[in-house]
């Protein structure tokens, strides 16, 4: 059985980000997205959806004042925003579900299985490895852009002080964020790990292990800490291919 959806934010990029992890659910049809509220509120007085995705801060009408209008001709109700500060408003009005963004593929999905119990979700859902869609914008600390970097191909993550330097295979970036803060977005990224204090890295690219020194890809050493050592041995041994004893 399909399940309509209609996705209503006036950023393209996060419109595209969902239409992105929605690909994990195959019965989940998009029928529909909207960057302008107003037109999403004139479709939707027409139009009954079994899914609405929704941002909060928009202009002309938000998504509390479009709920308003519109919760009857919907059947769940996910809030998507960056803003904690509507999380009641949004209960209010008989939410069913509010992700804080920026929120990860595994949020998401344990978010719709928890709506949709009987969904299941496609082998791409959980990937060993992380697909080409995943990524993150972080702002840029030499310019202030917010630059947009892909999680596989994201190398190693180092803590300077008051600031997290990103290497990446095809770039570099400093921006202003602990790395506490920074494992948080990576929540439920299996490919990554916390290896010292200092560091989280990408097991994809660990070239090689000299005792207790990773040598990444990008050519960076990294030096496991003595409280992550048991953690990282387990995943090494999950990966070693031991030598028989010789006759």
């Amino acid at each position: 059985m399909n399940i309509s959806c209609v996705i209503v934010d006036d950023d393209h990029d996060a419109v595209a980000g969902l239409v992105t992890y929605l690909e994990a659910f195959p019965e989940i049809i998009v029928e529909h997205t909207f960057t302008d509220p107003v037109e999403a509120m004139a479709y939707l007085l027409n139009k009954k959806v079994d899914l609405l995705l929704l941002d909060v801060d928009m202009p002309k009408i938000n998504g509390i004042e479009l709920t308003a209008a519109v919760r009857t001709q919907v059947d769940k109700l996910v809030f998507t925003t960056a803003h904690t500060k509507y999380a009641f408003e949004a209960f209010e009005h008989l939410a069913d579900a509010y992700l804080l963004k920026p929120f990860s593929l595994a949020k998401f999905v344990a978010t719709l299985h928890r709506l949709y119990p009987k969904t299941k979700e496609t082998e791409k859902t959980q990937p060993e490895t992380i697909s080409e869609e995943d990524f993150i914008f972080v702002k840029a600390k030499q310019d202030s852009k917010l630059v947009k970097v892909k999680l596989k191909e994201l190398i190693v993550i180092e803590s300077k002080n008051n600031y997290v330097e990103l290497q990446a295979v095809d770039r570099q970036v400093i921006t202003y964020m602990t790395l506490s803060e920074l494992a948080k977005k990576l929540n439920g990224q299996p490919d990554f790990i916390q290896v010292q204090r200092s560091f989280i890295i990408n097991k994809h690219y660990i070239e090689y292990v000299d005792g207790n020194t990773l040598v990444m890809a990008s050519g960076a050493k990294v030096t496991v800490g003595e409280m992550y050592r048991p953690t990282f041995q387990s995943f090494l041994d999950e990966r070693i291919i031991k030598m028989g004893k010789k006759r």
